[in-house]
Protein backbone atom coordinates (compact mmCIF):
# COMPACT_ATOMS: atom_id res chain seq x y z
CA UNK A 1 0.00 0.00 0.00
CA UNK A 2 1.39 3.40 -0.92
CA UNK A 3 1.99 6.01 1.71
CA UNK A 4 -0.72 8.23 0.23
CA UNK A 5 -3.30 5.43 0.34
CA UNK A 6 -2.35 4.69 3.94
CA UNK A 7 -2.71 8.39 4.82
CA UNK A 8 -6.16 8.60 3.20
CA UNK A 9 -7.29 5.44 4.97
CA UNK A 10 -6.07 6.72 8.36
CA UNK A 11 -7.75 10.08 7.73
CA UNK A 12 -11.07 8.32 7.05
CA UNK A 13 -10.67 6.21 10.20
CA UNK A 14 -9.95 9.36 12.21
CA UNK A 15 -13.06 11.07 10.81
CA UNK A 16 -15.18 8.02 11.70
CA UNK A 17 -13.74 7.90 15.23
CA UNK A 18 -14.43 11.61 15.72
CA UNK A 19 -18.04 11.10 14.64
CA UNK A 20 -18.39 8.16 17.05
CA UNK A 21 -16.89 10.23 19.86
CA UNK A 22 -19.29 13.12 19.23
CA UNK A 23 -22.23 10.70 19.24
CA UNK A 24 -21.07 9.22 22.55
CA UNK A 25 -20.54 12.65 24.11
CA UNK A 26 -24.19 13.44 23.45
CA UNK A 27 -25.41 10.17 25.00
CA UNK A 28 -27.13 10.75 28.34
CA UNK A 29 -26.15 7.30 29.63
CA UNK A 30 -22.45 8.17 29.22
CA UNK A 31 -22.94 11.46 31.03
CA UNK A 32 -24.65 9.62 33.88
CA UNK A 33 -21.85 7.03 34.13
CA UNK A 34 -19.14 9.72 34.08
CA UNK A 35 -20.95 11.61 36.85
CA UNK A 36 -21.22 8.41 38.92
CA UNK A 37 -17.53 7.66 38.42
CA UNK A 38 -16.50 11.17 39.46
CA UNK A 39 -18.67 11.07 42.59
CA UNK A 40 -17.40 7.59 43.49
CA UNK A 41 -13.76 8.65 43.09
CA UNK A 42 -14.39 11.74 45.23
CA UNK A 43 -16.00 9.58 47.92
CA UNK A 44 -13.12 7.10 47.83
CA UNK A 45 -10.63 9.96 48.19
CA UNK A 46 -12.60 11.46 51.06
CA UNK A 47 -12.48 8.19 53.01
CA UNK A 48 -9.00 7.11 51.87
CA UNK A 49 -10.18 3.96 50.12
CA UNK A 50 -8.81 2.16 47.07
CA UNK A 51 -10.89 0.42 44.35
CA UNK A 52 -9.94 -2.97 45.80
CA UNK A 53 -11.30 -1.92 49.20
CA UNK A 54 -14.64 -0.94 47.66
CA UNK A 55 -14.87 -4.21 45.71
CA UNK A 56 -14.11 -6.23 48.86
CA UNK A 57 -16.76 -4.28 50.74
CA UNK A 58 -19.47 -4.67 48.08
CA UNK A 59 -18.60 -8.22 46.97
CA UNK A 60 -16.79 -10.19 49.71
CA UNK A 61 -16.92 -13.34 47.57
CA UNK A 62 -14.66 -11.74 44.94
CA UNK A 63 -11.63 -12.16 47.18
CA UNK A 64 -12.39 -15.85 47.66
CA UNK A 65 -12.73 -16.37 43.90
CA UNK A 66 -9.33 -14.80 43.24
CA UNK A 67 -7.69 -16.94 45.93
CA UNK A 68 -9.19 -20.13 44.44
CA UNK A 69 -7.68 -19.56 41.02
CA UNK A 70 -4.14 -19.17 42.34
CA UNK A 71 -4.45 -21.96 44.92
CA UNK A 72 -5.74 -24.52 42.41
CA UNK A 73 -2.26 -25.26 41.06
CA UNK A 74 -2.32 -22.77 38.19
CA UNK A 75 0.13 -20.52 40.01
CA UNK A 76 2.95 -21.42 37.63
CA UNK A 77 3.60 -18.70 35.13
CA UNK A 78 3.14 -19.58 31.47
CA UNK A 79 6.40 -19.75 29.52
CA UNK A 80 7.13 -17.13 26.90
CA UNK A 81 6.64 -18.07 23.26
CA UNK A 82 9.93 -18.03 21.37
CA UNK A 83 9.89 -17.69 17.61
CA UNK A 84 12.95 -18.84 15.66
CA UNK A 85 13.53 -18.46 11.92
CA UNK A 86 16.15 -20.46 10.08
CA UNK A 87 17.89 -17.96 7.78
CA UNK A 88 18.96 -20.70 5.36
CA UNK A 89 15.59 -22.39 4.80
CA UNK A 90 13.17 -19.71 6.01
CA UNK A 91 11.47 -22.30 8.24
CA UNK A 92 9.85 -20.89 11.40
CA UNK A 93 9.53 -22.68 14.75
CA UNK A 94 7.35 -21.40 17.59
CA UNK A 95 7.93 -23.04 20.97
CA UNK A 96 7.41 -22.43 24.67
CA UNK A 97 10.13 -24.87 25.71
CA UNK A 98 13.55 -25.99 24.56
CA UNK A 99 12.46 -29.56 23.90
CA UNK A 100 10.87 -28.94 20.48
CA UNK A 101 11.87 -31.71 18.05
CA UNK A 102 12.69 -29.36 15.17
CA UNK A 103 14.54 -26.90 17.38
CA UNK A 104 16.52 -29.74 18.93
CA UNK A 105 17.56 -30.97 15.45
CA UNK A 106 18.63 -27.45 14.46
CA UNK A 107 20.76 -27.17 17.59
CA UNK A 108 22.34 -30.57 16.93
CA UNK A 109 23.12 -29.59 13.34
CA UNK A 110 24.14 -25.92 13.73
CA UNK A 111 24.99 -25.54 17.42
CA UNK A 112 23.19 -23.87 20.32
CA UNK A 113 24.68 -20.39 19.85
CA UNK A 114 23.88 -20.24 16.14
CA UNK A 115 20.27 -21.31 16.67
CA UNK A 116 19.77 -18.89 19.59
CA UNK A 117 20.94 -16.10 17.26
CA UNK A 118 18.00 -17.01 14.99
CA UNK A 119 15.54 -15.94 17.70
CA UNK A 120 13.20 -13.49 15.97
CA UNK A 121 11.06 -12.44 18.96
CA UNK A 122 9.54 -13.51 22.26
CA UNK A 123 5.89 -13.12 23.24
CA UNK A 124 4.06 -13.61 26.51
Amino acid sequence: MSLLNEYIQKEQQLKQLQEDLQRLEGDQRLKSELEFKAKLEALMTEFGKRPGDVIALLDPASEQRSVKTTASGNARRKRRLKIYKNPKTGEVIETRGGNHKGLRSWKDEHGDEAVESWLVRMED
